[in-house]
């Protein structure tokens, strides 16, 4: 499997040590108080999922749910804002990562599923979570349920809905993460270290897209994440989708305007692609994906599966995160070998 740290690391090891870690960082304000020694930074208005919010202060007790939104805020080094983060241990390595620091230093209050009881146990004042990532309505755990109980909410922006149902997908995925790292760097006053962290990542993005190939030298890849019947994958306003254009790759359910959404195998076999990418996570691990990929029949003649050119990203390199920019030199890196 590809190491989708292994060109970036250093970079963003770089940009941690310019800025400094942890709660440092917040102590930005400081220097933003007037006589009365009232913090002069605050209240701010972000936008998040098309709704104005307003802040008279950082919030102090964060929840976080699943690996990439908990990884923006160590990320930001927000850790002593946070009451804790909500995962299960099966979503990606989280020892190898520029803020491992930040899974040492902040609770981890469960590895089910985030919800209302647990969030009041925490005395959370703020939950960062998303549309199919914690927020749900058939499970009752909404931001409306977690306002009727005085708890503010902000939504991932890669899962925002676009009015189209429960369709997801307002903006590119690295747009998205950009977005919701200067948000959050207004939030909670830490916007120097937002812009250093997306400065670093434009350029590890622009690196990488230096080497890509372009337009009909580009590969054609498919995101598989799971199912047998019909395959879970990635549709334009998921990370997958800049991850694989930006390496250089043809994204071939660039068409579909949603997030993570399911398609037909006959579509597959159809745009036939030379390069499939599994995302691993899960019970169903990366290894039985790609035993099933090689031995299901209806895909025996699709070009990734005839020449062997399966790729392996973890789930958090493939969801909005900060790991984001990583996989897409990685990926990069693997396009240009299978492309000689």
């Amino acid at each position: 499997m590809p190491n989708p740290l292994r060109p970036a690391a250093l970079a963003f090891a770089a940009a941690l040590a310019l800025t400094g870690c942890g709660a440092d960082v917040t102590s930005q304000a400081d220097g933003r108080t007037g006589e009365s020694g009232a913090d002069r930074h605050y209240p701010v208005t972000v936008e998040n999922c098309g709704e104005e919010k307003t802040y008279d202060k950082a919030p102090q007790r964060v929840v976080t749910n699943d690996t990439g939104i908990t990884e923006i805020m160590f990320a930001l080094g927000l850790e002593d804002h946070m009451a804790g983060y909500v995962m299960p241990d099966d979503k990606g390595d989280r020892t190898s990562v520029p803020w491992k620091d930040g899974y040492e230093k902040t609770k981890w209050l469960s590895k089910e599923r985030i919800n209302k009881e647990l969030v009041l146990d925490a005395r959370a004042d703020l939950v960062f979570a998303g549309w199919n990532y914690g927020f749900n309505e058939g499970e009752g755990f909404t931001p409306a349920e977690l306002e009727r109980v005085g708890i503010d909410s902000y939504l991932l922006s890669e899962s925002c809905r676009n009015g189209q149902g429960k369709a997801r997908g307002v903006m590119p995925p690295l747009e998205a993460l950009y977005t919701d790292l200067r948000n959050l760097g207004r939030i909670f006053d830490v916007e120097d270290r937002a812009d250093t962290l997306i400065t670093s990542f434009r350029q590890e993005v622009a690196e990488a897209r230096a080497k890509a190939a372009e337009g009909d030298d580009r590969l054609r890849v498919f995101l598989y994440d799971d199912g047998k019947d019909k395959p879970l994958t990635s549709g334009a306003y998921a990370g997958p989708h800049d991850i694989i254009t930006k390496a250089g790759g043809d994204h071939i359910m660039k068409d579909l305007k949603d997030s993570w959404t399911t398609v037909g195998w006959e579509t597959v076999v159809d745009r036939d692609p030379e390069v499939i990418v599994i995302n691993n996570y899960g019970d169903t691990g990366a290894d039985e994906k790609r035993r099933f990929l090689k031995s299901y029949k209806p895909l025996a003649g699709v070009s990734a599966i005839r020449n062997d050119r399966i790729v392996v990203l973890d789930y958090v390199d493939l969801v909005e995160s900060p790991r984001n920019p990583a996989a897409i030199s990685s990926l990069a890196e693997d396009l240009r070998e299978f492309a000689r």
